[in-house]
């Protein structure tokens, strides 16, 4: 009767984890809130709380009201003669001479959806639309007429290419004349060089600056292991400490240390500003009310003598976290660049196996089958550890009874019990820490495979056997199902609903590898064991489908070596069939 009511209760705690899985989420990872900035105005009305946005897990607008909206403030913005156009080899959009504004990025090599027509993944949006995103240099200077959002400037070109920049000027009629020469590279990379002439009467003082704005409403969700928010270098330092939450919280935030980069980053795309190298501009992230925000970048004031002039050229990364192309720029002199990837402790492991993964790939055409591959590989060098383990599992388990023989001996004297367990240990040559060290060095290993799935772009609208995108949850559920007939899924439903196929291989083969465990000895414990395979199958479904397809490789790989391993120590096997066999009876 105990056991049932253990029973019972474990079921209960387990229907509890899955009904409270997403108010969990909501809980620990809370939407940002709006703050207006003292001093500033907000833009738009203020949202109210009950509609703050809500993310996916690689962003972009998700309410359809909203994309709607979007498609229509695009079309009407972009219709506008006012602009340059942008043609590069990974790049297109275009430059608004209203203002001067860096606010219609697209990205050629990456689609907005899996299928082939839906057109290129978005970075920037401008002002004003409801994916508002842009960069926009300038000056600011006081009791001057500097150029501003409304300023009209004039081109002398009508195409930015890798092979034609395209200068941008403006007389301010009281003798000073502002230029930004905008030019572009094979990437993913604008430069900005700005630059005043000062033909008047008298010395004037100025501060260029370029700054970033954008919308969280396009953000992908900030997660403990992959940071969505204002990031950059700060004094050689990667910094992830700010998020929305904290710049609504907090107003504004000012980072320590000399700025090597700094902006905002979503999981697959980034949009920083790269200051001149011998400059030391001052950088605030800024909340500006209803979910707008903005990374400013302010150079010290110089003074133009007449006659004089005044360059600065700063640098606009906007595309896509591809750590090759990061790197490159990492080792041409940005610092730290290709940390822009939120690697974590273990990127020395994380950053071998993308690249293994990648030759992988390009081996076999199929990331889905790369991933089984590369799972089977870190298995494979992983092997020899496991096998001490196992062999020191073995050992322990031989000597078990003429542990139980002392324990009960000794039962009353303490000291002598464990001093007497440790000769025995001594005069086995057993070590009782040789199961958990091999288990140990397994971990970060198997979490930097882990970490490498999450972050990699290059799993983002892969196709493997049914699924169409590896980086998205299975398609194959009954939520999708009932979503083509018209009907829409709670999401506090999801977690029944959304369970694919992929999540119940996951949740069969988690049983089979606990069913060779030894069994605990502890009932209660042992009915948890025997209920947690399926209430992580249903907690890891709305997972991406590539994580899902790695933990099923490797449960089915760990299965096959646990198979092997008690082939090779038949006392280990023996010990733990007698033992299920004593839980049973």
């Amino acid at each position: 009767m105990q056991n049932q009511r253990n029973l019972i209760l474990a079921i209960a705690l387990s229907v509890l984890l899955l009904v409270g899985w997403d108010y969990a989420l909501q809980y620990f990872y809370p939407q940002p809130e709006t703050t207006q900035v003292e001093g500033q105005q907000a833009q738009g009305p203020e949202v109210p709380a009950a509609q703050k946005t809500q993310h996916s897990r690689t962003g972009g607008l998700v309410d359809p009201m909203a994309q709607a909206l979007e498609r229509t403030e695009l079309k009407a913005a972009l219709a506008s003669p006012e602009r340059v156009k942008i043609d590069a080899p990974r790049v297109a959009g275009s430059i608004n001479l209203r203002g001067g504004v860096v606010d219609d990025v697209v990205l050629k090599d990456h689609r907005e959806a899996v299928d082939k027509d839906s057109g290129p993944v978005r970075i920037f949006s401008p002002n004003g639309t409801e994916a508002q995103y842009f960069a926009q240099f300038g000056w600011v200077g006081s009791n001057l007429k500097v150029p501003g959002p409304q300023t009209l400037w004039q081109a002398d070109g009508q195409t930015l290419t890798p092979a034609t920049p395209v200068t941008l000027s403006w007389d301010n009629g009281e003798g000073l004349v502002y230029s930004i020469r905008y030019s572009i590279d094979d990437d993913y990379m604008i430069t900005a060089e700005q630059s005043v002439a000062n033909g008047g009467a008298n010395p004037v003082v100025l501060q260029p600056f370029g700054l970033i704005n954008r919308t969280s409403k396009t953000a992908s969700q900030d997660i403990w292991n992959a940071h969505s928010g204002p990031m950059g270098v700060f004094g050689d330092v990667a910094d992830y400490d700010v998020d929305y939450s904290t710049l609504d919280e907090e107003g504004k935030a000012v980072p320590e240390g000399r700025t090597d980069w700094a902006g905002f980053t979503d999981i697959y795309w980034l949009a920083a500003l790269v200051p001149q190298a011998d400059s030391a501009p001052e950088t605030t992230f800024r909340a500006m009310g209803n979910e707008i925000y903005r990374t400013d970048l302010v150079y010290d004031p110089t003074t133009i003598p007449v006659g004089g002039s005044l360059a600065t050229s700063t640098r606009l990364y906007a595309g896509a976290k591809d750590s090759v192309i990061l790197d490159q720029y990492q080792d041409a002199g940005i610092s730290k660049f290709g940390f822009a990837i939120s690697w974590g402790w273990f990127r020395w492991f994380e950053k071998p196996m993308l690249w293994l993964l990648r030759q992988l790939f390009d081996a076999v055409g199929n990331f889905g089958i790369a991933i089984m591959l590369l799972t089977l590989i870190v298995r494979g060098l992983m092997f020899p550890i496991a096998q001490k383990g196992f062999a020191s599992m073995a050992a322990m388990k031989a000597i078990q009874p003429k542990m139980k023989e002392i324990q009960e001996k000794h039962k009353d004297d303490k000291p002598k019990q464990q001093q007497e367990i440790m000769e025995l240990y001594k005069r086995e040559k057993v070590n009782p820490l040789a199961g958990c060290l091999p288990m140990l060095l397994q971990i970060p290993v198997f979490f930097a495979l882990y970490k490498v799935l999450i972050l990699a772009i290059e799993m983002r609208h892969q196709k493997f056997l049914w699924i169409s995108d590896l980086s998205a949850p299975d398609p194959a559920n009954l939520a999708a199902l009932l979503s083509m007939g018209g009907i829409t899924v709670p999401s506090w439903l999801m977690f029944i609903f959304g369970l694919g196929l992929l999540g119940v291989l996951l949740g069969v083969t988690m049983w089979l590898t606990f069913k060779l465990n030894p069994s605990a000895m502890d009932p209660v414990q042992q009915q948890v064991f025997n209920i947690m395979p399926w209430v992580l199958m249903f907690v890891m479904a709305p997972f991406a489908a590539g994580l899902l397809l790695y933990w099923v490789t490797s449960n089915v790989l760990t299965l096959a070596q646990q198979k092997y391993l008690y082939s090779k120590h038949p006392q280990l096997k023996a010990a733990t069939d007698a033992e299920k066999a004593k839980a049973a009876g």
